[in-house]
């Protein structure tokens, strides 16, 4: 499996919190935002409240798989970033993927077919 282009300077998560458009949900909140590299790129952000290292990593791998199933449907060129809640770690994984998908058509960031 290839790794995904993420985002990891704090700069960049700043500029999206601030310039960026958000979509909520009750499991992750999806910050994204246009860019001029003609690739996407996702940042990932799981706060201490969630719990230990361990309740976080499980958080931001169960938002990783989301990305990585949803990626053929997204438009490309777009930064995205997703910020777990607490509901990421019980809900069922076909509820976090029809979640991400409601909040990417919010947005005008998801397509119907493949490429």
């Amino acid at each position: 499996m290839k790794k995904a282009v993420t985002i990891k300077e704090n700069h960049e998560f700043r500029r999206l919190y601030s310039k960026g458009k958000s979509a909520v949900g009750p499991a992750m909140v999806l910050y994204c935002r246009k860019n001029r590299r003609g690739l996407s790129r996702l940042g990932l952000t799981a706060s201490t409240k969630l719990g230990g290292a361990v309740v976080r990593n499980r958080a931001r791998r169960r938002l990783r798989e989301v990305y990585r199933l949803s990626l053929p449907h997204l438009q490309p060129g777009y930064d995205l970033v997703l910020v777990a809640r607490s509901r990421v770690l019980t809900a069922p994984f076909s509820q976090l993927l029809s979640g991400f998908e409601r909040q990417c058509r919010k947005l005008g960031i998801w397509r119907e077919e493949e490429p």
